[in-house]
């Protein structure tokens, strides 16, 4: 099938500047061509890359890109394509703040809390927020369903699984400079083969850990941040690849054979790899984009390839 793109980028996200990864697939009369991990480097460079490159493009990120409903339509915005350009200026000049003390949050301020204390409660944000539970802090595509378990509310900031710290960084540091700079959101601005026909880059949302059932990973139990479980992982990823018409770099083909070393960051560089074939996966056709309905998709967005 001919892709509506001619590039597609994954980054695998986080707010330490070292633990940034991504990879990066060409699409050519042979198919798709996915090189080897890399790290993300200087921010700017990286955002100028993604909008001066060849287009269509389809960037992926795995940070939240959406608000809960419940919280959006107190903001007095459309959506949440409206809202973003909004955070962090004018009366919503401290929405990045992360709240210390509970009398900080606010609607202009709602992520919570900045450090962890026996003081801070839940409770708190939910007051603040005018919210009933915590589900009410989350968007269609993170509560728990039969066959997944629920992600962390976008505002609470604390804990392993929390979230808001990496949309924080990623709103401000890629989706508000590449819109500025003429990028569309998905699914905010329309649906990918629309968005690809205006020739320009497209910004979305991923979960790795979601797309390694998409590409036929799994790690039976083990660790992403061992070399050998991932390297047992991804053994017949190369051969799914080829059937599929895929092909691999002679570097991206032997970090797949090597587990993708034995560094730190081995788990980013793999997990900003899987969420690469992920999206190929959607591009192609084989796996929907998102659910035909959704419950509020102008405020909460979707998830790449996330079934309901």
């Amino acid at each position: 099938m001919r892709s509506p793109f001619v590039r597609l980028v994954h980054a695998d996200w986080s707010t330490a500047p070292s633990k940034r990864w991504a990879v990066e697939a060409k699409w050519s009369s042979d198919g798709w061509l996915v090189g080897a991990p890399h790290p993300v480097g200087p921010v700017e460079q990286f955002v100028h890359d993604l909008l001066t490159g060849p287009q269509p493009s389809l960037a992926g990120f795995d940070f939240p890109i959406g608000l809960p409903a419940v919280f959006g339509r107190k903001t007095r915005f459309v959506g949440f394509a409206e809202a973003i350009a909004a955070f962090g200026f004018g009366e919503w000049g401290k929405f990045y703040a992360v709240s210390e003390r509970a009398e900080e949050i606010s609607l202009y301020r709602p992520f919570y809390p900045r450090v962890a204390s026996s003081l801070v409660r839940q409770v708190h944000l939910l007051s603040a927020l005018g919210a009933t539970d915590m589900n009410d802090l989350k968007r269609q595509c993170e509560r728990s369903t039969r066959d997944r378990a629920a992600a962390c509310a976008l505002f609470w900031t604390l804990g392993p699984n929390q979230v808001g710290k990496a949309a924080i960084s990623g709103w401000q540091e890629i989706v508000q400079p590449a819109r500025r700079a003429g990028a569309l959101l998905w699914p905010f601005d329309g649906a990918l083969p629309l968005l690809a026909s205006a020739s320009r880059l497209v910004v979305c949302e991923t979960y790795p850990a979601e797309a390694y059932g998409h590409v036929g990973v799994s790690l039976r139990g083990g660790s992403k941040r061992s070399q050998i479980d991932r390297r047992e992982a991804t053994a017949s990823l190369a051969a799914r690849c080829f059937a599929h018409g895929i092909r691999l770099t002679d570097a991206m083909l032997e970090t797949l054979n090597d587990g993708f070393g034995d560094r730190n960051s081995g788990d980013d560089a793999f997990d900003a790899a899987m969420g690469l074939f992920g999206m190929i996966e959607v591009v192609e056709g084989r796996r929907a984009a998102a659910p035909e309905k959704t419950e509020a998709p102008e405020w909460e967005g979707w998830i790449l390839g996330q079934a309901g």
